[in-house]
């Protein structure tokens, strides 16, 4: 016997309407409420089965593109609106922590260049030169790379936000926070207060997204490439990885260990879990932006402070960019017969550090600049787009870990810096950094 509803049908579809409303809810805040690592680490797991087993799904491979593609929109924004609100409220202190985080950004990213050197001469690569790479803009030289840094500072506000120039945007942000701080009333400095809010809200929506578009990321990978980019250049591609992860494992944390003179590594992990895990898959330091901002402020540091710093790392804070030039430009004077002394590979290490902190202006990123640095021993420039032309082909692998311990390391050092001060003021650090989990 089946019953009907005696209620008017109105109400009564209000009413299911309402209790589907409550369970889909319900749903969405369990999933939030789950950790972000797991959710990733499942959608990692679904991608790349989805990947083996049923390649060809547009669908899935949009995942990822959306994913990345709202990250990179949003994250101009977000740097704009977070330093203009900080400056202009007058609670910006770019005090010897700033200094600092400068002085460890690059510190690092030149002790990365002297690992790749040391590791080239320990294991020496030659390459089989494939098709030669074509690109608008090769830099020529170091005063070139200055030069469009310089340039791109100066750029047009509004096509540095479009573009996602950081340099023109920090600067930019920088004038009009001084400006406002100096002029504006007090409703219109609350104002980009509630913006920069209003987009922070914004970004982790997205981040929440994330084991969606990580899941197609992993998808379209596995399915386009497979495992075939191990077997192909393998040996170039450990070495990188080696050097890479010898940085991040090794090379940072023993930076940080000495600044805060404790135990590195709990940061180190995190960092690495919070946001390395998540550039490794975007492949984008600026898509990252927003995901570090967030770890900052969950690692208790001055929002002041890290809403200029990460920005800047993502510009600056090139180790495992400078990692690359050295090992693929080595590589390169193998191949063709050049003999480099240490003195040179030296040197070598001095021109990737400043090329690698101009990468992210440079179109291409960290393999376009590896002309500049062959130039230094005489290697014709057909030669040196062919070796770029290797470099993406092992890019598959090597720009992911590249990102991932340049993203990883901004936290690390922004978190160093400020943490170094805490010491020194006698302030207790996070209970994680004494391994111990937050209650």
């Amino acid at each position: 016997m089946t019953m009907k509803c005696q209620c008017d049908n109105i109400e009564c579809g209000i009413f299911i309407q309402q209790r589907k409303a409550v369970n889909i809810l319900n749903i969405i805040k369990k999933y939030c409420e789950m950790s972000l690592v797991i959710r990733i680490l499942c959608g990692l797991v679904i991608g790349a089965v989805l990947g083996i087993f049923v390649p060809g799904l547009g669908a899935v491979e949009m995942l990822g593109d959306l994913f990345v593609g709202s990250l990179k929109a949003i994250a101009p924004l977000l740097v704009a609106t977070l330093v203009v609100s900080s400056i202009s409220q007058g609670n910006a202190k770019l005090d010897k922590r700033f200094g600092l985080i400068l002085f460890l950004y690059v510190l690092s990213t030149f002790l990365a260049a002297v690992v790749a050197v040391v590791g080239s001469f320990l294991f020496p690569q030659t390459l089989i030169f494939a098709e030669t790479a074509s690109a608008e803009y090769i830099p020529t030289g170091v005063g070139e790379v200055l030069k469009n840094l310089l340039v791109n500072m100066v750029a047009n506000p509004l096509a540095s936000l479009v573009e996602g120039k950081y340099i023109g945007i920090l600067f930019w942000a920088l004038v009009l926070g001084i400006a406002f701080k100096t002029i504006a009333k007090d409703t219109t400095k609350q104002m980009f207060t509630d913006l920069a809010n209003g987009v922070s809200a914004v970004v982790r929506g997205i981040i929440h997204l994330a084991p969606f578009g990580i899941l197609g990321l992993v998808y379209s990978n596995v399915s386009t490439n497979g495992l075939s980019i191990f077997t192909d250049y393998g040996k170039l591609l450990a070495l990188l990885v080696g050097c890479m992860l010898t940085v991040a494992l090794v090379v940072d944390p023993l930076v940080a260990g000495i600044c805060m003179k404790r135990n590195p590594y709990p940061l180190v992990w995190r960092c690495l879990k919070e946001s390395g895990l998540t550039a490794f898959f975007t492949r984008s330091s600026a898509a990252n932006i927003p995901v570090n901002m967030q770890l900052c402020e969950k690692l208790g540091l001055d929002k002041d402070m890290y809403s200029v710093s990460i920005p800047l790392g993502a510009t600056i804070n090139m180790d495992g960019a400078a990692i690359t030039i050295t090992v693929m430009t080595l590589a390169a004077a193998n191949t063709v017969g050049i003999h480099s002394d240490i003195l040179s590979a030296l040197m070598l290490s001095f021109i990737a550090t400043l090329g690698a902190c101009g990468a992210s202006g440079v179109a291409g990123g960290s393999l376009l600049l590896i002309p500049m640095a062959c130039s230094m021993f005489g290697i014709p420039q057909d030669v040196a787009m062919q070796v770029v032309g290797i470099g993406f082909i092992v890019g598959v692998v090597q720009d992911s870990v590249e990102t991932a311990l340049n993203s990883a390391g901004d936290v690390v050092f922004a978190a160093t810096a400020e943490y170094t001060q805490w010491i020194k003021e006698g302030r207790e650090l996070p209970e994680f950094m004494n391994g111990k989990k937050k209650k």
